[in-house]
């Protein structure tokens, strides 16, 4: 499994999870969405494609975030995230996928760290700490278009066009290599956070992400203490592993 990732940048578990695994998540996940699109109405209505922070204190009792915590902690998700990863896991956060409001609304190809890094400095990621999102659709839906082995090589001239949008080329303009994943509920897609991807919108997509980190205090500063779980709830997660680790780094 870690040599497929290693080569591919992606891998995809089918059937991991067990429906009546997913139906608390689903709750959580649904009570969240309604109080996060309550507080960022604009943002729902104009172009949000995702939200961030479910774990925090914001929109969630304690007890709901306690569920979360759980999930992300059990041995099931933790088994996994340890065989695909070979430093130590390390909890960063969690975001909900879903469509936009916009049905004309393009998707985009991108790479997460182009948000924060400048050309340099993405060239210099893909050879240094990792960041991996694993992804739980809950419903249904189209998936993802990843363009395999990204994760450990630069873009062409044409990805890096479509990319940043340079050369008249669209960032939701179709990339030959790309490769399609549709996903179904109990499937995980686990895929580098460094890679050339887009979701793809339609359907009822409805999708969580929970991201982990290479043990590197240069990505866990971007991790808020208040989503993180409280010493009781640490007694309460089968695997408590990514959560201390980044305690670890935060203290």
């Amino acid at each position: 499994m870690n040599q497929d990732y290693k080569e591919n940048g992606y891998l995809v578990v089918r059937n991991h999870f067990e429906k009546d695994e997913l139906q608390e998540l689903s709750n959580v996940l649904l009570e969240f969405h309604e109080a996060w699109k309550s507080k960022n109405e604009n943002l729902y209505l104009e172009k949000a494609i995702n939200s961030a922070y479910l774990t925090g204190t914001e929109h969630l009792q304690e007890s709901k975030r306690v569920s979360l915590f759980q999930f992300i902690g059990s041995a099931k998700l933790m088994n996994l995230v340890s065989e695909v990863m070979t430093k130590q896991p390390t909890f960063m956060g969690t975001q909900l996928f879903f469509n936009p409001v916009n049905e004309s609304q393009k998707n985009y190809w991108h790479r997460d760290p182009q948000y924060h890094l400048t050309l340099a400095e993405q060239k210099e990621a893909l050879a240094g700490p990792e960041v991996i999102h694993f992804r739980i659709p809950l419903v249904k839906e189209p998936g993802m278009e990843l363009i395999p082995r990204t994760h450990k090589r630069w873009d062409t001239n044409e990805e890096l066009n479509v990319r940043l949008e340079k050369n008249g080329r669209k960032n939701f303009d179709d990339l030959a290599d790309g490769v399609t994943i549709e996903l179904d509920p109990g499937d995980l897609l686990v895929f580098s956070a460094n890679m050339i991807h887009r979701g793809i919108y339609g359907m009822d997509r409805f999708s969580l992400d929970i991201l982990f980190c290479d043990p590197d205090p240069t990505l866990t500063k971007f991790v808020r203490k208040d989503c993180l779980p409280n010493q009781e709830a640490l007694q309460r997660i089968e695997n408590p592993l990514a959560f201390l680790n980044t305690f670890n780094l935060k203290s």
